[in-house]
């Protein structure tokens, strides 16, 4: 039986966990067996750049913190090794560079499931989420949507005096040559 001290530290690990969880937008549990230093450390860094958190936990202290989070059903993804990738603002963010990192390390870095605003997903929707455009790409599209309208306006009405002014210029050109 662990002592009160020890105890209290887990409790609190578990609680801190647990606010992360359920103020994330999402997260992916990955299988990191394998995996060498120099990888796992491009990865850290590629994820604290796109303000991704990225640790290893004990599966028993995610299933606790899961419990108190909410979010039921990831007991079954939690065995062997496991870290977990978290993002508090971007949902795509932890699956495309989760993703990105398991293609490039086949077999050693493998996507065991993960969780988008508080509904459990497996693998393969992690992966179908991690093709989404980011977050920026699709406010531009957005943006340019918004913009064609007015794009086409301006264009009808730069042809209509390109038109005028070609028109204008032949007239001149005909009552030149008619002059001479």
């Amino acid at each position: 039986m662990p002592n009160a001290k020890v105890l209290e530290e887990k409790k609190a690990m578990v609680a801190a966990l647990a606010e992360k969880l359920k103020n994330a937008s999402s997260g992916v549990l990955v299988d990191y067996k394998g995996i060498n230093v120099a990888d796992d450390t491009k990865l850290r860094a590629d994820m604290r750049k796109a303000g991704v958190e990225y640790a290893v936990y004990k599966n028993t202290l995610i299933r606790l913190a899961a419990q108190q989070a909410g979010l039921e059903g990831l007991d079954s993804y939690l065995n062997g090794t496991t870290a977990l990738a978290i993002s508090l603002t971007d949902v795509v963010a932890p699956a495309k560079l989760v993703s990105e990192y398991a293609k490039k390390i086949q077999g050693k870095f493998e996507i065991k499931a993960g969780f988008v605003e508080g509904k459990i997903v497996d693998a393969k929707e992690v992966g179908n989420l991690a093709e989404l455009p980011s977050k920026e790409v699709l406010i531009s599209r957005v943006l340019a949507g918004f913009n064609a309208p007015i794009s086409g306006f301006v264009n009808v009405l730069n042809a209509n005096l390109r038109g005028l002014a070609v028109a204008l210029n032949a007239i001149r050109e005909k009552k030149e040559s008619e002059a001479a």
